[in-house]
């Protein structure tokens, strides 16, 4: 299970380390691709494993489910964590999250998400600004 929130750095060869504590979950490989709310999105291969196929299962003649297959299954890599506990974020995929110098990991459970510091310091405003009526919305769901 992860949980927390995790201040790194990403250095210019895109090696970026993950929480101590995480390590051993992830070393059986891992799979990073393009999240939601531009941020990345990492995955244990066992977790990846569950979630891949019930995205190749949505229906292709659907717009919104071919995108969101797209933009998950092709900005796919698998990562493996080296000897000082760095997994390397492509080029791609750094691009895509807008990744500097430095990141927050976030522990969400099943998955981390790697932010730009910047864009995750305004995305948590924003979402604490407004939480009141997402725990609202959320209690309709029985959330």
């Amino acid at each position: 299970m992860f949980i927390g929130e995790y201040n790194h750095s990403i250095d210019e060869k895109g090696r970026l380390a993950v929480p101590a504590k995480f390590r051993a979950e992830l070393e059986d490989g891992a799979v990073v691709t393009r999240g939601l709310d531009n941020c990345l999105f990492l995955y244990t291969q066992q977790e990846w494993n569950i979630l891949a196929p019930r995205i190749a299962q949505l229906p292709i003649h659907q717009a919104n489910s071919r995108a969101f297959s797209r933009l998950m299954l092709s900005g796919a890599m698998d990562v493996q964590v080296d000897k000082q506990g760095r997994i390397i974020v492509p080029d791609y995929l750094r691009s895509y999250a807008k990744l500097k110098k430095k990141v927050v990991i976030a522990g969400l459970y099943n998955r981390l998400e790697v932010w730009d510091e910047a864009i995750w310091a305004d995305y948590k405003m924003h979402t604490e600004e407004e939480s009141g009526d997402i725990a609202e919305q959320l209690g309709e769901l029985g959330v």
